[in-house]
């Protein structure tokens, strides 16, 4: 990586890990969400509020796009009032069977990421459809 692709990736880094704190997410969660190996110590999380950026793994690079689509489409959907987003994530919706969308994420993996960014973006529900 260049230079510059290494400081566009920790400020990347530094984005997403505003972004899960803004979300109300703790130590594990984000290590759940962000893809990262389940055998990680928490503490270790925060090199990444450093100067240091998210493993370039394809596991952590997927988990990371579908962050920021959804970051993306619940901006998009709430663009005057942030604390609706994490609000949002937090409440129980009938689309996730009375679930949380956080919780769905959480408890699914990638596949829930995939699950909750479709019901917010229908762009991308479009193209994983395959009717594009």
């Amino acid at each position: 990586m260049t230079s510059s692709s290494t400081d566009r990736r920790v400020l990347l880094t530094n984005h997403i890990m505003d972004l899960l704190d803004s979300w109300g997410t703790d130590g594990p969660q984000k290590i759940i969400l962000l893809g990262l190996p389940d055998d990680m110590r928490v503490r270790k999380l925060e090199r990444y509020r450093q100067d240091e950026s998210f493993p370039d793994t394809e596991i952590v690079n997927q988990h990371l796009e579908h962050l920021v689509g959804i970051a993306d489409a619940l901006r998009t959907s709430y663009p005057r009032n942030t604390e609706m987003c994490a609000l949002w994530l937090h409440k129980p919706h009938k689309r996730f069977e009375n679930q949380e969308p956080l919780a769905v994420m959480l408890n699914k993996g990638l596949q829930g990421l995939i699950q909750v960014r479709s019901q917010l973006d229908c762009s991308f529900a479009w193209n994983v459809s395959g009717s594009a």
